[in-house]
């Protein structure tokens, strides 16, 4: 091993030091050659490298000029140190050759309980351990007496069959340990029992009171129709869908029949009263039929636009175009829209091969008066200017050009007159030859296979009722 680790009380001498380790020597050897001395095992483990030289001259070495220092050894030993446990509170100081035997019987010695119970402590603590903490020291049961180590006592405290315990359900009784699993399943009233009807878990002191409100619990019908007993949910179900002495309106109730009976004569009604029952139902369609007209009629106009603009898309250009060349007259209507909450109502109508003189060569487009809820109150002819605009889709936005035409109708126009629900081919006033297809090619009219057309009723001069 390498030089000593000890704490020296006296003063250590430099010529005592291990040039390899530069610890105090142990077992000291000499080469008498150079006169260099080193610890013996610090020397060897340097030679095992192969370098045969002195590790401080570089002088060639040989073994044979080698030997034990017996008196630098004898120096070293006669020379005082303290306790390797000194800084726990050992205050010993003597010899290096003594420090051994000290150490078999310091108090400050870590030493191995010996009850094998793995613990490592001081001399100083050994009897407090082995009294106090030691986990294989023997100990006695204050309820049964037997003796054990402590490490079973403390498994068997909370478990030995002779110790008095309450009842862990709290219900006040007090036994030894070992009747106290028989108690708990059958004799405690406290204990967890199942509802034989529900299968929850009550307390078995509450079960009575559980049954007088548990779901399942059969009882009989209010109407007494069959002795056989039903769950006490299943009641109101049983009358309302299977009891037949249960009071039921006819299944007309709604289209006007008020007769009641018991549900098992229900069917002897129906039969009796076909006829009379198919009459309600024409008379409950056709009402409905008129209550479905007015709503489809309000619908249409809180769902239409009311501010005197249409902005109409129209969708699929390019197959559309195509249908039109190959069908004459193809037109394409816009949803209807007013120009104002009770002012008048319109339509747009396009022809996207044209109409008339534009057919074939131009965009034809047409604007109609429809027949609207308030015509009796608004001003007649129409005379509000009008324009028309096809959208251009280009980009930059500040740079687009629309195809815009603005007009006034004439008041003499028929076009423009009071609208009729009986004049419904009426193509209404417009544009053979509003855009060229070529124009309309041009720049961004159609971008996406969409094309947007806009109209603008002027609203400045209309009076609403």
């Amino acid at each position: 091993m390498p030089g000593l680790q000890h704490t020296f009380a006296d003063r250590v001498r430099r010529r005592w030091l291990c040039p390899l380790c530069h610890l105090p020597m142990n077992d000291p050897v000499q080469i008498t050659t150079c006169g260099h001395r080193f610890c013996d095992t610090c020397l060897q483990e340097f030679l095992s490298e192969g370098v045969f030289e002195c590790p401080e001259d570089k002088l060639a070495l040989d073994y044979a000029k080698i030997y034990p220092d017996e008196d630098m050894h004898e120096e070293i030993l006669n020379t005082k140190v303290r306790c390797s446990h000194w800084t726990d509170g050992c205050y010993w100081v003597d010899k290096v050759t003594r420090l051994q035997d000290h150490l078999r019987t310091c108090k400050y010695t870590p030493v191995q309980c010996p009850n094998d119970c793995s613990a490592l402590l001081t001399r100083l603590r050994l009897d407090d351990h082995l009294e106090h903490e030691c986990s294989r020291r023997q100990c006695k049961c204050e309820f049964c007496g037997m003796r054990m180590s402590w490490e079973r006592m403390e498994h068997h405290e909370g478990n030995c069959p002779q110790e008095s315990v309450y009842c862990e359900n709290k219900c006040g009784a007090r036994m030894l340990r070992r009747f106290l699993s028989n108690h708990t399943v059958n004799e405690c009233a406290k204990r967890t029992v199942p509802c034989p009807h529900c299968s929850k878990q009550f307390l078995y002191d509450t079960l009575p009171d559980h049954s007088y409100n548990c779901p399942r619990f059969p009882v009989s019908c209010p109407n007494r129709c069959d002795p056989t007993k039903i769950p006490r949910e299943e009641v109101e179900q049983h009358l309302h869908d299977n009891c037949p002495s249960t009071m039921v309106v006819c299944p007309f109730y709604e289209s006007g029949c008020k007769h009641k009976c018991p549900r098992n004569s229900l069917d002897r009604h129906l039969q009796q009263e076909s006829g009379s029952h198919l009459k309600l139902m024409c008379q409950l369609v056709s009402r409905q039929k008129n209550d479905i007209s007015q709503l489809r009629n309000q619908l249409q106009t809180v769902t239409t636009n009311q501010d005197g603009t249409l902005l109409w898309k129209i969708a699929d250009v390019d197959a559309k175009f195509k249908e039109a060349k190959a069908s004459n007259n193809c037109e394409l209507v816009s949803p209807p829209f007013f120009t104002g909450k009770h002012g008048y109502k319109l339509s747009l109508s396009v022809f996207l091969n044209g109409n008339g003189s534009g057919e074939g060569s131009h965009l034809s487009l047409y604007v109609r008066l429809l027949p609207g809820e308030y015509d009796s109150l608004l001003q007649w002819p129409f005379t509000h200017a009008m324009t028309f605009m096809v959208m251009d889709q280009g980009d930059p936005t500040n740079k687009r050009e629309h195809l815009t035409e603005s007009f006034i109708p004439d008041p003499t126009w028929k076009h423009f007159q009071k609208p009729s629900h009986h004049d419904k081919k009426s193509l209404g006033f417009g544009y053979p030859q509003f855009v060229s297809h070529q124009t309309l090619k041009t720049r961004g009219y159609i971008v996406d296979d969409c094309l947007f057309i806009k109209c603008i009723v002027d609203p400045s001069r209309i009076v609403e009722p």
